[in-house]
């Protein structure tokens, strides 16, 4: 398996079964490493330099670039244009989750290109897996961020996402895919999808029952793959998932086979249009595919989780709609 680990060295925090250390850099204490945890007074660049993300920390922003560096994480909103409703605590519980697994000694990011893969066309170094580990042998969700393709929001609707799943058990991985190109995100998509398929018993995921999540751009990406297969885009043999989870996404686009689906969008939503996103739930009870869709006053696009809006919870739902559909 080609994977990048976080560090060689185990980390560890002392409160709530961490120890934490104030301050900016990581120092050894009985042979130990430690580093701080993260608050939302911490700045960009602390995060990105917080020796537990090691070799792939500028992978979790939106964009791979040192331009974010000095602003707090209370203002990590102003780097997702697309986004709203962004929770700066939502995102460093789940950072420190992360974290806090690394202190456990287990990986946290793999990339499922292999090391000529990346060699022969560079733009892949840019992808990867954030793993949140479940229960061993449990199905798994992969979550597709959104952000128009220029940028990939996995603090937002990536991170948090996988917190919400992994509380029932579930295992999660947030992919991080090239942007710029629709067509190239599906296919880092499907050769996640053989990745995961393919080390399934090392990771320790079941695929029996595996859910693909997607906002907005990450909901076209799901939405394809879940019409067409992983196949069609380069990912070989990979059955459909189970289930698909759609949050804001105008994309109407389907065939008579998809998967059950669930889909969501803010009644404000001035990208993806309500009535767009009930027009294609709509197509496909009539083509006999499983389908619900939710509408949520007062909200607009990009709303994440939810949390503190009408559409709070919308992601547990999701969760039980996915569970509905298991096969085993």
């Amino acid at each position: 398996m080609s994977a990048l680990t976080a560090s060689a060295a185990f980390f560890c925090f002392a409160a709530a079964g961490f120890a934490v250390r104030e301050g900016g850099g990581r120092k050894v204490e009985g042979g130990v490493a430690v580093y701080p945890q993260i608050s939302v007074d911490d700045t960009v660049g602390d995060v990105v330099n917080n020796p537990a993300f090691a070799g792939f920390g500028r992978l979790m922003l939106a964009r791979n670039t040192a331009a974010y560096d000095s602003i707090s994480m209370r203002e990590i909103g102003n780097t997702m244009p697309y986004h709203a409703n962004v929770n700066p605590p939502e995102i460093v519980r789940a950072l420190n989750r992360m974290a806090g697994d690394v202190a456990d000694g287990k990986e946290v990011f793999y990339s499922f290109y292999s090391q000529s893969q990346r060699r022969a066309d560079k733009s892949k170094e840019e992808t990867g897996l954030f793993f949140f580990r479940g229960k061993p042998g449990a199905p798994f969700a992969i979550i597709c961020p959104g952000g128009g393709f220029s940028y990939v929001g996995s603090l937002h609707e990536g991170f948090p996402y996988a917190m919400q799943i992994n509380k029932r058990g579930y295992n999660a991985f947030v992919l991080r895919y090239r942007t710029g190109s629709g067509q190239k995100a599906v296919e880092d998509l499907a050769a996640a999808l053989a990745y995961t398929f393919e080390n399934a018993e090392e990771l320790g995921v079941g695929t029996a029952d595996y859910s693909v999540w997607g906002s907005s751009a990450g909901a076209r990406m799901a939405a394809a793959i879940g019409s067409y297969g992983a196949g069609a885009f380069g990912g070989g043999p990979v059955p459909k998932p189970a289930a698909i989870v759609m949050a804001y996404t105008g994309q109407r686009e389907f065939t008579p086979d998809s998967p059950p689906t669930f889909a969501v969008v803010g009644q404000n939503d001035g990208i993806a249009s309500p009535h767009a996103v009930k027009y294609r739930i709509s197509a496909l009870k009539k083509a006999g595919v499983d389908a619900e869709f939710r509408e949520y006053p007062g909200v607009g696009h990009g709303f994440g989780l939810g949390t503190g809006s009408s559409a709070e919870g919308w992601a547990d739902e999701a969760v039980r709609f996915w569970e509905r559909h298991f096969r085993r």
